[in-house]
């Protein structure tokens, strides 16, 4: 038994040194941190991508890595961490021709997550979330879309744009609604008055319509209601006042 133990444990100290000296090259690192990447073990693609960049740092498979950190980060679920290597390798690398990559990768990691189980029992709304992340990914994939109009990720980017944009009128419609019942209808005119300007095809554009309309009449702004009350009629239909209040559809369910 004793033999047998001697036996193994020098075939697991023979098995970590060979896996060391494998492991000597930039070359060798970075692929056995895309081996454990596919394999799902995104920790230890972090800690070998983090390795390869601290030993190896002017070699390409370093540069490769500062990238594929960004993506294991993610994946782990350090969204922070991520986050500042896309900044970093954003800073570094300028010109380099993956950096949208890396804008990408910002956007999506902010990109907001769907509405979890307990909030869809409840029937919580994803627009009355203050959109501090939500703003931060449509920037991100602003800056895909139109620096890199040709980059293989601006299809998508621009697509979730779009769902961003419907979320950022929803909320900005949301916050309308409640100056106006509270009796803030020059703030409530002035949110709505955004919305149209910023979120032209949004979903969330009737019910802001409406409700700047109502917050002009309650300001005894006639001109400016009646002006209003024309575009209304030119683009939509139904009562004002209902679509003042209407719930918003979860055209989140798209993702």
């Amino acid at each position: 038994m004793v033999v047998v133990a001697l036996c193994a444990a020098a075939l697991a100290l023979t098995g970590c040194t060979h896996r060391k000296l494998m492991l000597n090259s930039p070359v060798s690192i970075y692929q056995q941190a895309n081996k454990d990447l596919r394999d799902l073990d995104f920790n230890g693609a972090i800690k070998l991508y983090q390795r390869l960049t601290a030993v190896f740092p002017f070699t390409p498979q370093a540069r490769q890595a500062q990238l594929d950190l960004i993506y294991a980060y993610y994946r782990a679920g350090q969204d922070d961490s991520a986050i500042d290597a896309a900044n970093t390798f954003i800073r570094q690398n300028p010109t380099h021709p993956r950096v949208d990559y890396a804008w990408y990768m910002k956007g999506l990691v902010h990109f907001p997550k769907r509405a979890n189980p307990i909030e869809r029992l409840f029937g919580a709304h994803l627009s009355m979330r203050p959109p501090i992340n939500v703003r931060k990914s449509f920037a991100a994939f602003r800056v895909v879309v139109t620096r890199y109009p040709h980059s293989i990720y601006a299809q998508d980017a621009r697509q979730r744009m779009i769902y961003l944009r419907d979320r950022l009128a929803a909320y900005d419609t949301y916050v309308a609604r409640y100056y106006y019942t509270r009796g803030a209808y020059v703030a409530a005119a002035r949110r709505c008055r955004l919305v149209l300007e910023n979120y032209q095809k949004a979903p969330a554009v009737q019910s802001a319509l409406a409700v700047m309309i109502l917050s002009y009449e309650r300001l005894g702004l006639k001109t400016l209601a009646a002006q209003a009350r024309k575009v209304y009629a030119a683009n939509f239909t139904g009562s004002v006042t209902r679509a003042a209040d209407i719930t918003v559809s979860h055209w989140w369910h798209f993702w």
